[in-house]
């Protein structure tokens, strides 16, 4: 007698439908704590403590804003910037675009196209 088992789906199965999410892993370091606790104040933001890391999503778009940062710190204004992030961050995902002030992060590479310039009408 043969039994049949049942198959269960995997949680972890590929899925290419667009989230609609942005997002960047901190280094679980004393800035990148300071970096997820400023990031938890924005609305639209979800931080994830993990064990090596700090996993930092948003829908639709984030802003990484430097001077609240290096405020949090306990550092002047202009402190933490493009490189301080880029010390703490481990990767990310969305189109990334760096600014004097602050980093965005978009879900969808069109709402970048203004700060890439990226022509988003047809050509024939």
């Amino acid at each position: 007698m043969t039994t049949l088992k049942a198959v269960v789906e995997s949680p972890f199965k590929a899925d290419s439908t667009a989230s609609n999410k942005c997002g960047f892993t901190l280094m679980n370091n004393q800035v990148g704590v300071v970096v997820a606790d400023v990031m938890k104040a924005y609305d639209n933001v979800t931080v994830t403590p993990l064990p090596s890391m700090i996993r930092v999503d948003a829908v639709g778009k984030m802003e990484v804003i430097y001077d609240d940062v290096s405020e949090a710190l306990g550092e002047e204004p202009g402190y933490f910037d493009q490189a301080e992030f880029e010390e703490n961050m481990s990767t990310h995902y969305g189109r990334m675009v760096h600014l004097d002030d602050r980093t965005i992060l978009f879900a969808n590479p069109e709402d970048a196209a203004e700060y890439i310039g990226f022509d988003l009408t047809a050509s024939s």
